[in-house]
């Protein structure tokens, strides 16, 4: 059943009614709704590319957090052959915040890292909802090391709204693990390519994100720290999160102005939850062009670009 924002009641009304109608045709009524069936299809589809062609930044933070969103294993089950996930960092446990592991990006080698939010209630909480711990990162770090060992293109794909900031996690060494991960990034002499698909949550997200060409879906946010968060700090009231939203500046158009993102991936009409495989479809084109473009480079050429990149960030704005 297909759940909706509430920015987008005219469109749940408008689908509402198509259904009665189908049923209503379904069941052999001697009334003919198809005519009406067509215009209030057509009508719904006018109404949502009206509303997403304009929406705010607090609009595109509940998009990119839609539960029915596709997250990194719909990516993987769909663009990844024989994947051989990996557990464990060998220092503590696993974490399945943070997925890992091998297989075959359109027939070539790849190591792929990302963070699962789950699906259901029971995912969800098996995956953390997508904040990993310290063992994940460390068991991302562990994976880039193998991939650079032997010479695998790494793929990140970031959906997290932040590394969970529990006491246990912080006992364990969460800020040496997100900077390890980060060094790891910096340190592959292999192109890696980052892909925004939700929430780009702060040091949570960075710590993979780290990449020669970091993509962004089109109705995805990055920040340093949720709107939510960003509200409490600045004016102790975090109902005042939509006005953090605008102010952070943390969408794909903004992100791409400044610089800090190299593409935006063109999402579905109505977003990325509306159709996933088209959403998927669009990403699996951009990921194998921005490898493309790194295909041939030595280890040397790939650190420099990589370091030259992030450091030119905010250097160089209008």
């Amino acid at each position: 059943m297909r759940s909706y924002l509430d920015f987008e009641k005219p469109v749940a009304e408008l689908e509402a009614k198509v259904e009665e109608l189908r049923a209503m045709e379904q069941g052999g009524t001697a009334v003919s709704v198809g005519d009406e069936i067509n215009r209030l299809q057509a009508k719904a589809s006018a109404a949502l590319k009206e509303i997403y062609s304009e929406l705010s930044p607090w609009q595109k933070t509940q998009v990119a957090r839609h539960p029915q969103r596709p997250h990194c294993l719909d990516y993987v089950a769909a663009l990844i052959t024989n994947f051989a996930p990996f557990a464990g960092d060998r220092k503590f446990g696993d974490d399945e915040a943070i997925i890992g592991g091998f297989g075959r990006f359109h027939g070539e080698s790849i190591c792929i890292i990302g963070h699962e939010k789950g699906s259901s209630t029971e995912s969800r909480l098996k995956h953390n909802f997508g904040m990993a711990r310290p063992e994940g990162y460390r068991k991302a770090a562990r994976l880039m090391e193998m991939a650079d060992r032997f010479e695998i293109p790494v793929l990140a794909l970031v959906d997290t709204a932040g590394a969970y900031p529990g006491i246990g996690a912080e006992e364990r060494g969460q800020a040496e693990a997100i900077a390890r991960s980060t060094e790891a990034c910096l340190n592959l002499g292999v192109p890696n390519v980052a892909v925004i698909l939700g929430e780009g949550g702060s040091g949570g997200a960075i710590a993979i994100a780290t990449a020669n060409r970091v993509l962004m879906l089109e109705h995805a946010i990055y920040s340093v720290i949720s709107p939510e968060g960003a509200a409490s700090i600045l004016w102790h009231d975090s109902t005042k999160a939509q006005e953090a939203a605008v102010s952070m500046k943390i969408t794909a158009a903004d992100l791409d102005r400044f610089g800090i993102i190299d593409k935006i991936v063109p999402e579905p009409i109505g977003g990325a939850h509306r159709d996933p495989a088209a959403a998927i479809a669009k990403a699996s084109e951009a990921i194998l062009e921005a490898f493309s473009e790194l295909r041939g480079l030595d280890p040397e050429t790939v650190r420099r670009q990589r370091r030259e990149k992030f450091l030119a960030i905010g250097r160089d704005l209008d």
